[in-house]
């Protein structure tokens, strides 16, 4: 068969088939009485095995080591061709991205384009300060979900805080991403996830920071508490007085609880809470001494008569410090 019957019948070119033929991967067996290339059905099966090389992404080197070497391995081959697809994979995932938040952005002109590409530039900057300017001039011009991203993988506190900031100017469309970084095996994104959550005032983060109060990962129910504490929510109660005991950021918990105890009806409730935990035998003497001087900020009728039962404490701090808030309050009284 000579070469352009080949390469209709193959799909492969008459110049490649030649290409083939130079390297020395697949010549054809004869030539006919007037020169021209002969392929045998043998010569036709190698080019379709070369072809089938070739589509797994070997280059024409390595087509030829693996049909000439009898020893030949591919285990090592196939594992380094996954590595470079993956890879391959990756900066197309990565540029489809970066198309997309460009388009989220709604650039007018081809100057938008530009502007919006180097802000993203910024926020992928190895640069801190670069980093942290490009937060700040993002609001309006960088989409929300090129923001999310940028604060869920921000490890530096300063770049972070101003992500937040740009996050906290825009709407809320971005909190369903954020609640995806809820659910993030790591940690550090968890965490990264409900301060950002936290510094967005609407109703919807609102709604996300009470489901978290139950989330599995301890940091993000105590960054959740503290939150709600400052929005003056009551289901924040139960884990700021833990974090008291916990002495878990017990300092904020306690600043938590005496502003939620501004409400009245609130602050008998904190009392319960704070005098049931005190009774709990379970709870450690520095526990004690921490929630009695969280009950130290609480006012009301209900907190005075719970420090008056105290001052008789066996454990004499908790006792001295019962008695020494009583003597200011009937002072302030």
């Amino acid at each position: 068969m000579l070469i352009g019957e080949v390469a209709r019948r193959s799909g492969v070119s008459a110049r490649m088939l030649r290409h083939y033929d130079s390297l020395g991967l697949v010549r054809p067996t004869g030539r006919t009485s007037t020169g021209y290339r002969e392929y045998t059905a043998a010569d036709i099966r190698l080019i379709f095995q070369v072809e089938s090389l070739r589509s797994l992404g070997l280059s024409l080197r390595d087509v030829r080591r693996a049909l000439d070497d009898p020893g030949f391995a591919p285990s090592a081959l196939i594992d380094d061709l996954i590595r470079q697809t993956r890879d391959r994979i990756a900066g197309e995932m990565e540029l489809l991205n970066r198309l997309r938040r460009i388009g989220a952005a709604e650039p007018a002109d081809w100057g938008d384009v530009l502007e919006t590409v180097a802000l993203l530039r910024g926020l992928g900057s190895e640069s801190a300060g670069r980093r942290q300017r490009a937060a700040l001039a993002s609001v309006e011009k960088v989409s929300v979900e090129a923001l999310i991203e940028a604060v869920l993988g921000e490890a530096d506190p300063h770049v972070a805080g101003a992500l937040r900031w740009a996050l906290a100017q825009s709407a809320e469309s971005g909190l369903a991403l954020l609640a995806q970084g809820l659910r993030s095996p790591d940690a550090a994104v968890r965490r990264r996830a409900v301060e950002t959550i936290a510094e967005i005032p609407h109703d919807v983060a609102t709604d996300l920071l009470r489901d978290a109060l139950s989330h599995a990962d301890i940091v993000v129910r105590q960054h959740s508490a503290l939150a709600l504490g400052a929005r003056g929510v009551a289901d924040a109660v139960p884990t700021l007085v833990d974090m008291v005991v916990e002495e878990a950021h017990d300092v904020d918990a306690a600043d938590a609880l005496s502003a939620l105890a501004s409400d009245s009806a609130l602050a008998n409730r904190i009392t319960t809470t704070l005098v049931d935990r005190l009774a709990h035998e379970s709870v450690r003497q520095s526990a004690r001494r921490r929630l009695t001087q969280a009950l130290a900020d609480i006012p009301g009728r209900a907190a005075s008569h719970a420090l008056a039962e105290l001052s008789r404490d066996q454990d004499r701090v908790v006792a001295m410090t019962a008695t020494y808030v009583l003597g200011l309050r009937d002072v302030d009284g």
